[in-house]
């Protein structure tokens, strides 16, 4: 099994052997892991992984098959009702009142709770102020992401679970969003965050995992990925007619072929040796590599290099 916990008895979130199943469908399948006071944990995992399955969980929305949850040393399988107070969750497709406007549905939500943050510093907070009166029907699939996370927030939670929170986001944004979140941090607040973006991984996440078909592949900071499976370079370059995976395996330093899309990876341990080949055998096929780049690897070479495709397949 991975291991993707640092061991600690003040966890905020203590996973074990978490499982669900969907008739034959198997979602989760023996998840464990650990975050953090303080911390911004990711989950990443192409469509289907179980991202959504194990967060739904967490929060208290499904119950699971088998395994052990506890959340801010709450027992959610036994006791959800106690842990909803303490957390925000902001979940993929918020259903929001649609005739209500932006600061009536903000006001709404913060009357559930004894204390928590006031409507108009959400509504600053979330660069909601254009759109503080209009109805949420109204309101653009980016802008009503921003209120589903300003919701999130409303009782000032100890933790905070975003579900793929910028889907639907310009970049201005989706870079906002960013900065909430490390706003959340530096207030001791911790945040479950799952994302289709790998830059977003990269920026926010202090540890993350790599999930797929229901496991957790692979877990630590992004430092820690990336040495654990590369010591190589990525030589990138437009798929080529001709030019095999067998062929551009037996190049010089080459140590594995990936493909990326319509692009091609060369792991290697001797950049010009690998270059020079590439060169020679694109000659002889007359044509010249496009949009050749090398670059060091990267998380989205991790995740490739771990579930065979890109995150947003």
């Amino acid at each position: 099994m991975i291991n993707s916990t640092i061991s600690s008895a003040d966890a905020v979130i203590r996973v074990n052997s978490l499982r669900k199943t969907y008739g034959e469908l198997v979602a989760v399948d023996g998840v464990s892991f650990e975050v953090q006071p303080g911390e911004v944990f990711g989950l990443l995992g192409p469509n289907g992984a179980g991202k959504t399955t194990t967060v739904e969980v967490l929060e208290g929305l499904r119950k699971p098959d088998s395994g052990e949850v506890s959340i801010l040393g709450v027992d959610v399988i036994t006791h959800p009702d106690d842990l909803r107070p303490r957390i925000g969750v902001s979940l993929q497709t918020a259903a929001l009142y649609p005739k209500l406007t932006v600061v009536e549905v903000l006001a709404l939500f913060r009357g559930f709770y004894a204390s928590g943050r006031p409507v108009e510093e959400l509504v600053e907070l979330m660069d909601l102020g254009e759109k503080r009166k209009s109805k949420t029907q109204d309101l653009s699939g980016g802008q009503r992401q921003r209120l589903s996370v300003a919701l999130a927030l409303v009782n000032d939670p100890e933790l905070v679970f975003l579900d793929e929170p910028t889907t639907g986001m310009d970049p201005a944004a989706r870079r906002m969003l960013w900065d909430v979140v490390i706003g959340l941090k530096q207030r001791g607040r911790t945040v479950l965050l799952t994302t289709h973006y790998m830059e977003e991984a990269e920026v926010l996440c202090d540890r993350l995992a790599i999930m797929d078909h229901g496991r957790i592949l692979e877990a630590g900071t992004v430092d820690e990925l990336v040495s654990r499976r590369f010591h190589e370079r990525a030589v990138r370059f437009d798929a080529i007619d001709g030019l095999t995976d067998e062929q551009l395996a037996g190049f010089p330093g080459v140590t594995s072929v990936k493909r990326e899309g319509s692009a091609v990876l060369l792991y290697t341990r001797d950049v010009p040796a690998t270059i020079g080949a590439v060169l020679t055998a694109t000659e002889r096929l007359g044509v010249d590599p496009a949009n050749l780049a090398v670059r060091r690897a990267s998380l989205e070479d991790v995740f490739l290099d771990l579930t065979g495709r890109a995150l947003r397949d």
